[in-house]
């Protein structure tokens, strides 16, 4: 049986409390907030804080559906509400953000989702084949360079980590072009979704260790509509192999804006800026998701991090881009 380490439990309920007791507690301290991630990995001694502080009694951080400037213009959320009352959320369930919705309630069990977060799953911490695994099969074959060695298990001879990023919300917010509101001792600061995250397994995140994700800014629905498609081993629960968000912009049935982001299958969200060039300023016809999905396809480059074979993984981006795109173009324009 997997045990957790000893630690510290700490519970503020403000926001300036909860940065206090981080900078006292230094680099052995920790935010949580569900823990169905970090509690996991303690076990496996791949986090091992001394000190705990968890958010979740900070009543501001677990607000939904408030307008942003007591408007129509976007919708904000706290980053602990829950993937279940998130998935649930009416606001998020009956509107453009519902594809929020749908990510959010494709995570996992319920159980965990009645305990994750949002703001937990899009930090969730990037995972592969050799990174997963117990402490005493991890030191049998020699640690990996994300934690404790020296040398990336699924690229031996690359000079950087190939774990993943397994987010299922985390590319739905990138697609739609969501703002993260970060809180640190420096106080505020406010980032697009696409610039919270690094292509790099170990430093996947643009967030700094002592600053908070305190609130989640949906963009007003104006015209645009987006998609979640997701590949998983088991459909009830797995982790994500393949993710695909889909977000277009139309104006009557031409194609304004549009956004691929492929989750899964780097160690962030990864936009591919051509399979959305392939959409912009047509319809959503046969040819152009085709050449969007042939778009998305050609940069995929399967590694041993994740689950299946490389060449059918690789297949079916292809084959998830054109589904996303085809469920679109049924919607209503």
């Amino acid at each position: 049986m997997l045990r957790l380490p000893s630690f510290t439990y700490l519970q503020p309920t403000t926001l300036s409390e909860a940065l206090t007791m981080k900078a006292d507690a230094g680099p052995d301290g920790m935010y949580v907030a569900g823990g169905t991630d970090l509690y996991p990995n303690m076990k496996r001694r791949h986090q091992e804080p001394r000190t705990v502080i968890s958010l979740m009694g900070i009543a501001e951080l677990r607000r939904a559906g408030r307008r942003i400037g007591g408007s129509a213009d976007g919708l904000t959320l706290g980053a602990c509400i829950t993937l279940t009352d998130l998935s649930a959320h009416p606001t998020t369930r009956l509107s453009a953000y519902s594809a929020v919705a749908h990510a959010a309630e494709l995570v996992s069990t319920p159980l965990l989702r009645n305990m994750g977060t949002l703001g937990g799953n899009l930090c969730l911490d990037t995972r592969c084949n050799y990174y997963d695994q117990t402490y005493e099969w991890r030191k049998a074959i020699d640690f990996c360079m994300k934690k404790d060695g020296h040398i990336c298990w699924v690229a031996p001879s690359s000079p950087r980590c190939w774990a993943v990023s397994s987010s299922d919300v985390a590319p739905v917010a990138v697609a739609i072009g969501a703002e993260y509101l970060l809180v640190g001792p420096q106080g505020e600061r406010v980032i697009p979704a696409g610039r919270f995250y690094h292509n790099d397994g170990i430093n996947y995140l643009t967030k700094q260790p002592d600053e908070i994700l305190a609130e989640v800014r949906l963009p007003a629905p104006e015209g645009w509509d987006a998609v979640y498609h997701k590949l998983r081993r088991r459909g009830s629960f797995d982790f994500p192999v393949l993710g695909v968000a889909a977000w277009v912009r139309r104006d009557g049935r031409k194609v304004t804006d549009a956004r691929i982001v492929l989750g899964g299958v780097a160690s962030w969200p990864q936009e591919i800026p051509e399979a959305a060039a392939a959409l912009r300023d047509g319809e959503l016809g046969d040819d152009a998701i085709a050449e969007a999905a042939a778009a998305a396809y050609r940069p995929a480059k399967p590694l041993d991090n994740t689950d299946f074979d490389l060449s059918w993984r690789k297949q079916m981006t292809r084959v998830y881009v054109k589904a996303a795109l085809e469920e679109l173009r049924r919607r209503p324009g």
